[in-house]
């Protein structure tokens, strides 16, 4: 078993956390906030030991086309929600490394694009918008165009604690090359001495996992669910034609954009894998998929598999499998056995059974999800038009 010990959580032991914060979009008018916007604290005095080991960033080959000037700021962005109300300041950073990035700059006349080395200095830190055991997420805004983002702050000591270099490297590498509307976007990133930060999309409507919570029974309805899960098989199928397998489908690793869009994050367990098969376990044990069960390799249809765990949960409110221990939950997927509640339709008891399946390859496939009647005939989106052409 991976390091990461701590994912293969039973669903029951996840806190449940009251109805996520919506930033209201009155805070984002083109013209720049005033001070009290973006709340700061006074300078933080860090009596830790600093780590003395630099994390070099990745190589990242941006097309400079991708770098777009910005007219008028874009108020419709993305993040993680939380009612905590802390900040982070860092008026004297240290030295920092930077990749570049494409959030828009603004030009004047016929001046030419350049790539961005970003600093802590070129942002305006906000509120808390989540905590995690690595680091946590605020709520920040570029000065100068004062486009709006979601900053990831990751502490380097404990990151290498948990020896998870190479877990962090591999989300920065795959995330900051993906785009799809229903992935969130990773900017750009840059680190010093203690801290890497990466610069995300922000997601106004927030985790997937706390709306569910907020449901009547703690479920979403048909449509609801369809709809989620035709824009969450759009966004696999754009990563396993780049080879990009996910691993780690859950809800609290789905947000919500502006318009209640679904959006795929946490690219921290996925992996970009070529031609070979997989041997590593990860991802959260309600999720696991018999292959890693049994101990033995796998390949891009373990999301399959994760994405009938995730229409399961949408509809009844919790994973089929989850049991009071670990080895029933083991044991139950090893058998696929799973009950069915009778307020669920035909429809969606089909797609589940043709999802849920313990062969590999004769799971249905991304384009069949995509096609699948109960799909068609409930989700209120229709597919990208990549997403429209049949492999």
């Amino acid at each position: 078993m991976m390091k990461g010990k701590e994912n293969l959580s039973q669903s029951q032991q996840k806190h449940q956390s009251g109805k996520t914060d919506i930033l209201k979009e009155s805070k984002f008018q083109s013209t720049a906030p005033s001070s009290k916007s973006i709340a700061k604290k006074p300078e933080e005095t860090n009596t830790a030991n600093k780590s003395q080991e630099l994390m070099p960033p990745p190589k990242l080959p941006l097309n400079s086309t991708e770098v777009r000037a910005l007219k008028k700021p874009d108020h419709t962005h993305h993040s993680q929600n939380s009612h905590n109300k802390d900040t982070v300041t860092d008026s004297k950073p240290k030295k920092q490394e930077s990749s570049t990035s494409s959030i828009p700059q603004s030009k004047t006349g016929n001046q030419k694009e350049k790539k961005k080395q970003w600093a802590i200095t070129d942002f305006d830190i906000g509120r808390a918008l989540g905590k995690g055991k690595f680091g946590n997420v605020y709520l920040a805004r570029e000065k100068q165009s004062k486009f709006i983002v979601a900053m990831k702050v990751l502490f380097k000591a404990q990151i290498l604690k948990a020896d998870i270099e190479h877990q962090v490297r591999r989300e920065i590498e795959i995330q900051t090359h993906l785009r799809h509307p229903n992935i969130l976007r990773m900017y750009g990133y840059f680190h010093d001495d203690t801290r890497v930060y990466l610069i995300l999309e922000f997601a106004p409507k927030g985790e997937v996992f706390k709306e569910l919570n907020a449901q009547p029974n703690k479920r979403f309805d048909e449509v609801r669910t369809a709809t989620y899960i035709s824009q969450l098989a759009d966004a696999l199928k754009y990563c396993h034609a780049r080879k990009v397998i996910h691993r780690d489908i859950k809800p609290e690793n789905l947000l919500l954009g502006v318009n209640g869009e679904l959006k795929m994050a946490d690219f921290g367990w996925s992996v970009h894998a070529p031609s070979s098969r997989r041997e590593t376990v990860c991802g959260t044990l309600d999720y696991l998929p018999p292959e890693m069960v049994n101990g033995q390799t796998h390949d891009h249809t373990v999301d399959l598999w994760g994405v009938g765990i995730l229409t399961y949960e949408f509809l009844v409110g919790q994973p089929p499998f989850l049991a009071k221990t670990y080895d029933e939950t083991y044991h139950r997927i090893k058998k696929v056995k799973y009950t069915i509640p009778d307020h669920m339709s035909s429809g969606a008891r089909d797609l589940i059974a043709k999802l849920l399946v313990v062969a590999p390859e004769k799971r249905l496939s991304l384009d069949g999800i995509l096609d699948h009647q109960w799909i068609v005939s409930n989700r209120t989106t229709q597919p990208t038009p990549e997403s429209m052409k049949r492999s």
